[in-house]
């Protein structure tokens, strides 16, 4: 139960982050979109800063139980960092909604938070870095990556998936 009440709680957070931004976000605001008190909150989470880096490391779980799963089925890690995600399917948005209210935290005022989202986009390049022994080629897939995912997340054009699969070719180690 407890469990559940976290991650609805860490799922009102990132509702509230998406529409109104960091600054906007009150520990009360949370707790109502959620449906618990503010003292049931503050029992999970002592402070807004806990509470937004939670959500921050609940992402860093989640992708890296997708990595987990697509290198179990036979993807390599390359293979999954520059895939063009398909904003259509609901893992996928919920980890787009995740990212983007992720991103919205980073204000150079909080120091857990900033350590939280250094730690998560750190550990994604860890994959890259063990499977690929020029750390060149490791850095410019994550770049790669990162922008099909940001293009994807912000409803930009994607390339042409014949070019796509070229780059993929082209980057494999």
């Amino acid at each position: 139960m407890a469990a559940d009440t976290r991650d609805r709680i860490l799922d009102a957070l990132e509702k509230l982050l998406l529409v109104s931004g960091v600054a906007q976000v009150t520990l009360e605001g949370v707790a109502a979109e959620a449906g618990v008190s503010k003292g049931g909150l503050l029992y999970h989470f002592p402070s807004k800063e806990a509470l937004l880096a939670a959500m921050v490391r609940r992402l860093g779980e989640r992708s890296d139980q997708q990595l987990e799963d697509a290198v179990a089925g036979g993807t390599t890690v390359t293979e999954f960092y520059l895939q063009i995600p398909d904003a259509n399917e609901s893992e996928e948005l919920s980890l787009f909604r995740s990212i983007i209210a992720a991103l919205r935290t980073v204000d150079g005022q909080h120091d857990e938070i900033q350590k939280a989202v250094t730690h998560v986009m750190r550990s994604w390049d860890k994959g890259l870095q063990t499977e690929i022994a020029d750390p060149i080629q490791a850095e410019i897939i994550r770049l790669v990556g990162d922008g099909l995912y940001l293009a994807a997340m912000l409803g930009l054009p994607q390339p042409d998936p014949e070019l796509h699969r070229q780059v993929v070719e082209r980057l494999r180690p």
